[in-house]
């Protein structure tokens, strides 16, 4: 996908079914190989701190970067990761094994300053920091300049889950409501809603029932099973439900625009790639 592994810093595996985490013990190899020296957390199951241990001990590897690891709870939401730009949760979900999604949310932005005004009242430079934050400003002569009026509303925070495997789940309404932008996998289509009840995955009305629900901005479908040779008939079969749906997408880029309330997608592989396997990755910029 052509990133910088010196971009990577966090990584979040949702449960330990092959597709979903084999490839991490290969990954943080290959880190240790290009002499990494910054940080890095993994967040998922408790099993997997033991697994990636068990593993790099019997190649005899000692990391040469601090490798933290952040055991996740699959019976409850639970905050993961926060800074001042972003709060990471994960939250239960119903597979076969203990399985978490993850919610990303965008924490609110400072207001922005209405310069027209901020100069027709003659405010000094010191003062504006406090004033994009909130506060209204008081001038030597006791008059109060209201913030309203020397500020604009900042954009809308956004937000973005991450639904890996699951069967229809009605309880993700508590967790994710309001979502901006939803990831729910797909991994039936409709028809073979009876496949999907088997092995606790869900189908495209799965999915886009769930969209609804929890009153998303937008529906992305994804983890496709490679019995179907079409994956762009999963996003037309959930629009049937839920039309605001759009193809999950190797290697796309999803893009909110919180001014036009909409998804923009750029780039992406069609189909499957070469050997039939399918993979969940996906950029989502907020």
């Amino acid at each position: 996908m052509k990133l910088r592994f010196s971009k990577i810093n966090h990584i979040f595996i949702s449960h330990l079914h092959g597709d979903h985490y084999f490839g991490l013990v290969g990954l943080l190899s290959s880190f240790h190989l290009l002499d990494r020296r910054t940080p890095l957390t993994v967040y998922g199951p408790t099993l997997l701190k033991d697994i990636i241990e068990i593993q790099l001990k019997a190649s005899n590897t000692q990391l040469r970067f601090p490798l933290h690891f952040k055991a996740t709870q699959s019976g409850n939401k639970q905050v993961l990761f926060e800074d001042d730009k972003v709060r990471v949760s994960s939250f239960p979900l119903l597979h076969s094994i203990p399985t978490t999604g993850f919610l990303f949310e965008e924490k609110p932005k400072l207001r922005t300053i209405n310069l027209l005004q901020i100069q027709g009242y003659d405010i000094p430079v010191w003062a504006l920091n406090t004033i994009k934050r909130g506060a209204d400003f008081v001038r030597e002569d006791g008059e109060v300049i209201p913030n309203s009026v020397l500020t604009l509303d900042p954009p809308t925070p956004v937000s973005y889950a991450f639904c890996s495997d699951t069967a229809y789940h009605e309880q993700l309404a508590a967790y994710i409501k309001g979502v901006t932008v939803l990831y729910h996998e797909t991994t039936f289509m409709a028809a073979d809603q009876r496949l999907a009840n088997k092995s606790n995955h869900s189908t495209t009305v799965d999915a886009a029932k769930v969209a609804k629900e929890v009153g998303s901005g937008c529906l992305i479908t994804g983890h496709y099973s490679v019995r179907y040779d079409d994956f762009s008939a999963f996003a037309v079969d959930s629009k049937v439900q839920f039309p605001n749906t759009f193809e999950g997408k190797d290697g796309a880029t999803y893009e909110w625009s919180s001014q036009e309330g909409e998804l923009k997608v750029t780039g992406g592989r069609q189909g499957r790639l070469e050997g039939g396997k399918v993979f969940s990755i996906m950029w989502i910029s907020l």
